[in-house]
């Protein structure tokens, strides 16, 4: 059990019998009234986000996550398959669990995922991934300096604003917090 101020984002918390990831804390102290924890949750099970309002003396429990560095390995269209690097043992994991993170899962990537008690609850991507342009428009000379974007898809289906001297066939390094372009690989 942790004070509520103790707060941070990126936590997992239980609340209501509930696993909640914290996005965002804010400490308000108003007027002459009592202080309080102003906190934006996201739902584990659900991925709706909530805000409650938590007084400083409120404490909450923080839930003790495993965490196990995995590689993907594939997918066969319902499931995505993973491999423990320790212990080599494979699991797979739904596409509703992976949410976004499946536009970013090339094979042999190496990600972490949480556990709690024994269940898989989210996947960790490296911040860049580097990725196989599979389709975009010609590249154009002289296009170096100009700030000029255009769509390019990526191996996975993403699809990514990049440069004008992008060309297909080439490797890039793609942001997977923000889903843009980064750098020539």
């Amino acid at each position: 059990m942790i004070s509520a101020t103790q707060m941070r984002p990126g936590m997992v918390i239980k609340y209501n019998n509930e696993l909640y990831t914290v996005f965002s804390v804010s400490h308000r102290t108003p007027g002459n009234l009592r202080g309080f924890v102003q906190a934006k949750m996201r739902s584990l099970r659900t991925g709706s986000m909530t805000e409650n309002r938590f007084s400083s003396e409120d404490k909450v429990d923080r839930a003790v996550m495993e965490q196990h560095d995995m590689e993907y390995l594939y997918d066969d269209g319902e499931y995505f398959y993973f491999m423990n690097i320790e212990t080599y043992e494979q699991m797979h994991l739904m596409k509703d669990l992976l949410g976004d993170a499946v536009n970013y899962l090339i094979p042999n990537l190496k990600v972490a995922v949480e556990f709690y008690e024994g269940k898989p609850i989210s996947v960790e991507l490296p911040p860049t991934v580097t990725m196989t342009v599979i389709e975009t428009e010609p590249g154009l000379r002289g296009a170096t300096v100009s700030n000029v974007t255009k769509p390019a898809k990526m191996e996975t289906g993403l699809v990514v604003a990049v440069p004008a001297f992008i060309t297909e066939g080439e490797k890039i390094k793609v942001n997977t917090a923000e889903g843009t372009y980064q750098e020539r690989a």
